[in-house]
């Protein structure tokens, strides 16, 4: 018994006619503080405050770190209609509550370029570029030398 080969005719892929999902809009900047960096999403729709995948109570136990990080939107008194995204990493949580703040105040001109004068005024918009200083070849630490003995 001999099978017969038959040749499957490829037929051209259906394109599917879905509706893509509409996005959620939203004014993203990035706001830094000595080592640390926060990529923030401002959003149109919802309230929430979401940093690193948590609410901002959780992330921030501390509450003058809350108020901190929160500060720009009460300023311009519009906290309760757009939603905060942050992504943040690097140095300690104050450093990272002022980046918060800077890419919140950096966000919020995109936003509402009026919002710029209040901010700056305010000093939301000033970048805190302090950065621990590197330690020197010699010394115990960046420029505290070894303790000096006579004899």
């Amino acid at each position: 018994m001999v099978k017969k080969i038959t040749k499957v005719k490829k037929t051209a892929k259906s394109k599917k006619t879905s509706v893509p999902e509409k996005r959620e809009r939203y004014f993203e900047a990035v706001g830094r503080m000595k080592t640390a960096t926060a990529r923030v999403r401002l959003y149109t729709k919802n309230s929430e405050f979401i940093i690193n995948e948590k609410k901002l109570d959780k992330y921030f136990p501390v509450l003058r770190f809350q108020k901190n990080a929160f500060s720009p939107l009460e300023k311009m008194k519009i906290s309760d209609k757009l939603g905060v995204s942050v992504k943040v990493k690097g140095s300690g949580l104050s450093a990272q509550a002022g980046a918060i703040r800077h890419g919140i105040s950096r966000a919020l001109v995109k936003f509402n370029p009026e919002f710029k004068k209040r901010l700056r005024k305010a000093g939301y918009l000033t970048r805190d570029s302090r950065m621990v200083e590197r330690k020197k070849p010699g010394l115990k630490k960046a420029r505290r030398a070894p303790q000096w003995k006579k004899r």
